[in-house]
């Protein structure tokens, strides 16, 4: 039987919880196997910049810094394929910040 890997990644978890939640929900409803959602690992992207335009700092020989960074938090669930279960999943209403992608593994 074919399995359907789903990754979902964003930027806010409880959305990714969400929908994985509704995923979950479907799972059941049509009585098919699922597996997840599996927490990956969050990447972590930041960027440090000089605050001043000239470099020097403060004035007292220390620069200061502005430092940010956003996360990528990503999920994984393995659901069985089946072509109900699946249409009802792809219906499942995805905010805007998050990324979906569904492979068909054997």
């Amino acid at each position: 039987m074919q399995i359907a890997r789903i990754k979902l990644s964003g930027k806010d978890p409880k959305e990714l919880d969400n929908i994985s939640g509704e995923i979950r929900e479907v799972a059941k409803k049509f009585g098919v196997d699922y597996h997840g959602p599996i927490p990956l690992p969050t990447k972590i992207m930041k960027v440090v910049t000089l605050k001043t335009p000239c470099g020097d700092g403060t004035g007292h020989g220390n620069a200061t810094f502005d430092k940010w960074e956003m996360r990528i938090h990503k999920r994984m669930i393995d659901v069985q394929a089946d072509d109900r279960a699946l249409r009802q999943i792809m219906r499942v209403s995805i905010p805007q910040g998050v990324h979906v992608s569904i492979q068909l593994k054997d």
